[in-house]
């Protein structure tokens, strides 16, 4: 089927129909799609969600809480009482999506566990 990886991932549904969820829980996999029984096994997208949502805070957070030391030079406990959480919500508003989005992907392209080609018998 013609489903964009993009709006699949980004609205967190199965890839091959677009309909289906493709989380259990809240990082979790389903096993297959409850539209169109695609099996969801048969990729994984690994660490890099987690790697690539960590990276967007680092450009986003980071320079918004330099930004906010040199303007207002509040005292220390303000940068722990307020960052730590903001960095919390942003990891966890955007990692389901990036993961399924990277799972997406995997998908269209038939990603997979490299394998060695074997030679042919003769």
């Amino acid at each position: 089927m013609a489903v964009s990886p993009f709006t699949a991932g980004i609205r967190c549904r199965c890839p091959n129909c677009g309909e289906g969820r493709v989380f259990a829980g809240f990082l979790r996999f389903k096993e297959r799609c409850e539209a169109c029984g695609a099996d969801f096994r048969i990729a994984d997208a690994g660490d890099g969600p987690a790697f690539f949502v960590m990276f967007a805070a680092l450009i986003f957070i980071v320079p918004s809480a330099m930004f906010f030391e040199f303007a207002l030079r509040p005292p220390g406990w303000v940068h722990i009482l307020i960052w730590p959480p903001i960095t919390l919500a942003f990891s966890m508003f955007f990692l389901r999506p990036v993961k399924a989005l990277l799972f997406a992907l995997q998908w269209r392209h038939k990603a997979g566990e490299a394998r060695l080609q074997e030679e042919p018998q003769e």
